[in-house]
């Protein structure tokens, strides 16, 4: 589903440049750095409705989702929501999805055009819908795609509670607490930067929704405000900062989105196997880019140690205190502070990588396990 924004037609909004993975909503407003200096610093609020959101009701509706996806959800409460994943069968992500359980349902949304692969002997990809309803068998729930009918508002900002007391809206403070809101909800994020709102509103309401919002004091921001924070948060998007050989723990899913001792679901061995007894092959960093040259990798792009291939591009954010960034997946030998270069043909810059985004080596704790029993 190509999911479009009437507020892309609204003065001052400027979309994405073709091909950009955020079509369908506004790049940014005019000003992209005052935007995100005002998400980091006050209020802004983010049109991010070319997301997909599926609705899953029914009374097996947690039970059913627990075999499924990656998280353990049998005790999701009303009014929480989380994060999950959807492997293959070796582990590999197919899709990324942000739970809301609120009333009678739980709803999953997705960056556009979700896949996963196909539980059928022959593979291949598929839809999320697609896949979950041929997941379903005998369970007793529903699933449907109200992208159509729900649009999702992000707020950014230290802010974004007054703006939310501005407009009625009362949310907890702990991550993903969850209110129902006007035939929507309100989700509390733990990224981008401190502080984020998801607010899923009736679509035909968005434009409503959006004055409402600015007129109590957020700012309009676009996309690449959004980005820019995501990439500084550490916090990868499906196919940008994946490829089709990652594994959660590669890029900082374990926990947040995959949970490491329950069963059940496709792709927990690995998932296990690694977190117990192993180590990912490799580790999201952020680089600090070169911006001298005014010119900068893309996605896809290979980041290299000499003549050597480390590594791969992610997303490219130009923020407005570090400069140009970028989010890589890197092999897990190369050495933190290499001098390293990222792109290819005449968009090659120097890189170096931030030590603070580097992941701690922490013991896996099934090798501790044997250690002790080895005495």
């Amino acid at each position: 589903m190509s999911l479009v924004s009437p507020l892309l037609g609204a003065p001052g909004a400027v979309p994405p440049p073709d091909d950009h993975p955020e079509q369908g909503v506004p790049w940014h407003w005019g000003d992209p750095f005052a935007e995100q200096r005002t998400a980091a610093r006050g209020a802004a609020v983010v049109d991010r409705s070319h997301r997909e959101v599926l609705e899953v009701t029914g009374p097996e509706r947690l039970s059913w989702l627990h075999l499924v996806i990656s998280q353990h959800v049998t005790e999701l409460a009303d009014g929480s929501g989380t994060e999950a994943l959807v492997l293959d069968s070796q582990g590999h992500v197919d899709s990324h999805m942000v739970l809301a359980h609120t009333g009678a349902a739980v709803y999953l949304d997705t960056d556009p055009g979700p896949q996963a692969t196909s539980a059928l002997p022959k593979g291949g990809k598929q839809t999320l819908r697609e896949y979950l309803e041929a997941m379903k068998f005998w369970s007793q729930v529903e699933i449907a795609d109200v992208s159509g009918e729900l649009a999702i508002l992000t707020l950014l900002g230290p802010d974004a509670d007054r703006v939310l007391s501005a407009v009625d809206v009362s949310l907890g403070a702990e991550p993903y607490a969850v209110v129902p809101v006007g035939g929507g909800f309100a989700r509390r994020m733990p990224w981008p930067g401190r502080s984020a709102v998801d607010i899923a509103v009736p679509r035909d309401e968005l434009a409503g929704w959006w004055r409402r919002l600015t007129d109590a004091g957020a700012r309009p921001a676009g996309s690449w405000a959004f980005d820019a924070l995501r990439v500084e948060s550490l916090r990868p998007r499906l196919g940008v900062d994946t490829d089709e050989r990652t594994i959660p723990h590669e890029v900082n899913w374990i926990g947040s989105a995959a949970h490491v001792a329950k069963g059940c679901y496709r792709g927990q061995e690995t998932v296990a196997k690694v977190f117990n007894v192993g180590r990912p092959p490799r580790r999201m960093v952020l680089l600090h880019l070169d911006g001298s040259p005014e010119i900068y990798p893309e996605t896809g792009d290979p980041v290299k140690l000499g003549d050597r291939v480390v590594g791969r591009v992610g997303s490219v954010a130009q923020h407005h205190e570090l400069g140009p960034i970028a989010l890589a997946l890197l092999k897990r030998s190369t050495p933190a502070d290499a001098e390293l270069l990222a792109g290819a043909e005449d968009r090659v810059v120097q890189a170096a990588v931030d030590p603070d985004s580097v992941p701690a080596e922490g013991a896996a704790p099934g090798r501790e396990a044997a250690a002790r029993l080895r005495g």
